[in-house]
């Protein structure tokens, strides 16, 4: 099968002859990897990258137009192609999307998401059960951040009866919450 042109050859392999395709490899495979391998500069890139075109002629084998492109000049068409793919790569040009990490999802998980609610509801519920004067100093010191001396004017008192209010409102809060620790997940944390 040696002395039969290109074309002949990958009609025959399309049509299922095993030798055309040993033939045709036997023609191409060392033309492939020389071009590869000046490209490249690497023997077991060049290797690959011979080894992906001739994988690709077979592919194209059965669709293949007598007439319109020369094997030779379509395989080492190929050859360039991934060669420049490859250089990209290593430039950074492009990247091999195996190899890029999955983005992570910013958003908190479901059960993420659920839990901060549990915890929310359990910080309401808690704080609903405090006497009104600690739920205020509680709320405005630790939930919104206002500084002690801005909470004794906000409620109309002295700084040492905020510190106070906060003191007893974290005390029951604590009392209030120290029984659902393992429900609202926080000895996960």
């Amino acid at each position: 099968m040696s002395d039969q042109n290109d074309e002949s050859l990958l009609a025959a392999y399309a049509a299922g002859e095993p030798a055309a395709a040993r033939a045709l490899t036997l023609r191409f495979a060392p033309k492939a990897f020389s071009v590869a391998m000046r490209m490249l500069k690497d023997r077991a890139e060049a290797e690959d990258v011979a080894q992906e075109a001739l994988l690709r002629l077979w592919r194209a084998a059965p669709g293949w137009r007598t007439g319109e492109a020369q094997v030779s000049t379509w395989l080492y068409r190929v050859v360039s192609n991934l060669c420049i793919d490859r250089m990209r790569r290593r430039r950074g040009g492009f990247a091999d999307l195996e190899s890029v990490a999955e983005p992570e999802d910013p958003a908190p998980s479901a059960a993420s998401a659920l839990q901060d609610t549990a915890r929310g509801q359990a910080l309401e519920a808690a704080l609903d059960a405090l006497p009104e004067r600690q739920k205020q100093a509680v709320v405005l010191r630790h939930l919104e951040g206002l500084s002690n001396p801005e909470i004794a004017e906000i409620m109309d008192i002295g700084v040492r009866a905020v510190e106070s209010l906060t003191a007893r409102g974290r005390k029951a809060l604590e009392g209030l919450l120290a029984p659902r620790r393992d429900e609202l997940g926080y000895d996960d944390d």
